[in-house]
């Protein structure tokens, strides 16, 4: 039987191995996913982002000067 139902558990490290072992009872194929949500370059990109605002090197746009963002 195939479903398309997704259970998404965040469960601490001293239930991860209990869970696991529930799953494997009821015979519930499972993975465990270890990656980050997001990549660590585009991470680090928006952090260098906020530092830049941070240190005055952000520019400010009127909603008068928008139209000329694109051009």
């Amino acid at each position: 039987m195939n479903t398309s139902d997704i259970i998404i558990a965040h469960p601490s490290e001293d239930k991860l191995e209990a869970l696991k072992a529930f799953l494997k009872a009821l015979k519930i194929k499972f993975e465990v996913a270890t990656s980050k949500p997001y990549n660590d370059d585009f991470v680090n990109d928006i952090l260098q982002g906020d530092a830049d605002i941070k240190n005055g090197k952000g520019k400010k746009i009127t909603l008068d000067q928008i139209d000329d963002l694109w051009k």
